[in-house]
Order: structure tokens, then sequence, then C-alpha cells
């Protein structure tokens, strides 16, 4: 089947997670995908223990279906290829702080006037303006200021989320739509244009039930403050006997009714569970000395059959074992030449005509620069040049 972006080219200059995790959507559905990186030792992130074969597992998992081509974007000749690269590229994906691709003298005015068809987008922190524009962040620092972690835990313990909420969903998914939807509008306009994608601004939106409900009640969000963390009895998570966890969402009363009738405790089916107040406290603590009474496995096979959103708190280990997973192909088996059988994440969208492949592995450092670069006519005698002069 025809892909969807097949024939779209992709020169990704970013690192670690955010532009990486972009680039992958883009190659899984088609797109060539020109990782490129410094000679010196590539994506940072491919050093990260633990590793397959001579590579991260990050790395593996993060930068399948792309190519990887070795430059040195401060040298003059480094310089010279990528804008070579660019008069025929679709999209530049970079993730450094606002001015770091102009000052290399590959920004995005410049790269525009050698072809004006051409999308790059820049994911950053905080944005291309703004007093904390050249400030540096991680995906804690995005989420404390734009106000997410303010509310999240309970107990006056802000949480953090075990996946990175605004590099990836903020950021990194972000800015895979609005690259989409510049190609898109490039086939009517007929022309490329400027992404300014800041994952603190993408994370914000992230507020949007608590946003409509603040502009509601006007009451600033607090921990365990609502039905949806930590508030409310019937929306919560719950220890076991075997020290285990069940998540419980009987949020709409045909489920709660369910969840009561399950446990035999109807008592509970009144139309208080989803009303605020002390009350709830003590719901809480009732249901919550109830989950301590059996293990796991044993709540799984009770609610197996109930449908009330009472569903147990898997491990990574059993989410990867798991039949659902499987039969979704989100877990994928894959043998690699030197690292052997290892397996990869699937692709969450599902499109009947143009669907993603997973077509290769991770590349090693600089895989494909000989290939790329003899494709733009630079013979093996250049390329040891270029080579012996570090620009590749």
């Amino acid at each position: 089947m025809e892909a969807a972006f097949a024939g779209v080219k992709v020169l990704d200059v970013s690192r670690l997670l955010p532009g990486p995790f972009c680039s992958m959507l883009l190659a899984d559905f088609g797109a060539e995908v020109i990782k490129i990186e410094d000679p010196g030792g590539g994506d940072y992130i491919r050093w990260w223990s633990p590793f397959l074969g001579k590579n991260s597992g990050f790395h593996a998992v993060l930068n399948r279906n792309k190519k990887s081509l070795t430059l040195n974007l401060k040298h003059p000749e480094g310089k010279r290829i990528f804008k070579r690269l660019a008069e025929t590229a679709d999209v530049v994906l970079e993730g450094f702080r606002p001015g770091v691709m102009d000052r290399l003298g590959l920004g995005y005015e410049v790269l525009r006037a050698l072809n004006p068809r051409l999308i790059y987008c820049a994911i950053t922190g905080y944005g291309a303006d703004g007093p904390r524009a050249l400030r540096a962040g991680h995906d804690i620092n995005y989420l404390a200021l734009n106000g997410v972690l303010s509310y999240s835990g309970h107990q006056g313990n802000p949480t953090l989320s075990g996946v990175q909420v605004a590099d990836l969903g903020g950021g990194a998914l972000y800015a895979a739509f609005a690259i989409a939807t510049a190609l898109f509008a490039r086939e009517r306009l007929g022309e490329g244009q400027y992404i300014d994608l800041a994952m603190a601004d993408g994370a914000l939106t992230w507020h949007c039930l608590r946003w409509g409900k603040y502009l509601a009640d006007g009451l600033v969000p607090t921990q365990g403050d609502d039905f949806l963390n930590h508030g409310f009895a019937c929306y919560n998570l719950y220890a076991t006997r075997d020290g285990r966890t069940m998540s419980l969402g009987a949020l709409e009363p045909r489920f709660w009714q369910v969840f009561c009738a399950t446990v035999g405790r109807p008592e509970w089916d009144t139309p208080r569970y989803f009303e605020p107040g002390p009350h709830q406290r003590d719901l809480q603590g009732e249901v919550a000395a109830l989950f301590l009474t059996r293990d796991l496995c044993e709540w799984t096979e009770l609610f197996a059959g109930a449908d009330c959103c009472c569903e147990p708190v898997l491990n990574l280990d059993e989410v990867l074992a798991d039949e659902q997973t499987r039969q979704r192909q989100m877990v994928v088996e894959m043998i690699h030449e030197a690292w052997g059988a290892y397996r990869q994440l699937g692709i969450a969208p599902k499109l009947s005509r143009t669907p993603g492949t997973i077509r290769g592995h991770a590349p090693e450092l600089g895989e494909h620069t000989a290939g790329i670069l003899a494709a733009m006519g630079i013979d093996a005698a250049a390329q040891a040049q270029l080579r012996a002069a570090k620009a590749i």
C-alpha cells in the first residue's frame, strides 16, 4: 500500500525525546527521515544505558525507520551539505533553544530562501519569544510552570507522571500534527511555513477540562478537589491485599451501580456518590478497606464480567504479555542482525488505506552517510576528504 507520507523528506536535527518521537511518527507513515547527527557522538540518547548492541534501548525505540547522516553543522562544508539537502527537503525539524540555528546560518529565513516550500518546525521548551524563551527546561519544569503539577497527586504532594506529558503530549504529538497540517496547507497554498512549538504551551492545553471548570466556578484547582484527581471514591486508585493496585473509574451512575452490586455493597449506591463533600473521604476509606481484603488476581477475576470500569494496574511486563496489547499489534517482535530478538512498540493509529509500518531498525551512528552523500554526487574520494576535515 502507498504510505501516507511517501515522498516526504524530513531533516531531523533534534535530539533526545520530543523531536525524535515526532519524526518517528512521520517515519512510521512513510516519510524519509534523515537524522542529522554530530560526527563526534550523535544524539545523546544513543549513550544512555541500558544498551541493545552498541546503542541505547531508548535509541532503538525512538529512531526506527530512520537514516543516520553524520554532519558537523559548525563546519562550512557541513553547512553546505545541509543547505543542499534542505533545497529538496519538505521538513526541517529541530529542538534547539531559539536562535541556535540562526547563529549556525541555517535558520528558517536562510533555508526558506533556498526552498520556499520548506516546512520548518522548531520544538522548544517555552517558545520563540517571551521572558522564558532562552531558559533551559525539562518536562518537570514545563508541567510545574503551566500548573499541571499543582493539582496532580493528593495529600499535599504533587506527583510526577511516569511518562513525559509535556515532552510527548505537549511537544512531539503537537509537532507531528502541526507538520501534517502544514503539509496539507502547502498543497493548497503552494508554500511552506514556520512552526513555533513550545512544549509548555502544548501541555497547557491539557488543562482543558479543569480550565472549563475554572471558567464556570472560578475556583483554582487543587489536589484532591475534583472527581478526576483523587477527590471522589468512584474514580480512584486502591491498594490490594498483596500490595498491588486496582483502578476504579465508575463515574457514571450505571457503572457505580454495577460496582456496588458486584462487591456486595448496595448501600453505597446513592446519588451522593457523585457529590463533593466530606463524605467522599469517608466513602474512599470504606472502598479502600474493601480492596485490601483480596489480592489483585482475585479482584481482576471478580470484575472480569462486570461492566463498571474497574481494572488492575499492570506493570510493563504484564502489558507486553496482555492479549489486548498483542491483538492490537502494539508489541512487534523484531530481530536485529547484531542485537538479536527484541520487542518494539507498535503503531497506535490504525489507518485502513495507508497504514503505518515498521520497516527498519534504529540506525547506527552515520550508517547512511556514505549512501546519502553518494546520491548527492559526492564520491568516495570527496567523502574521505570531508571525513578527514571532520565535516562528516
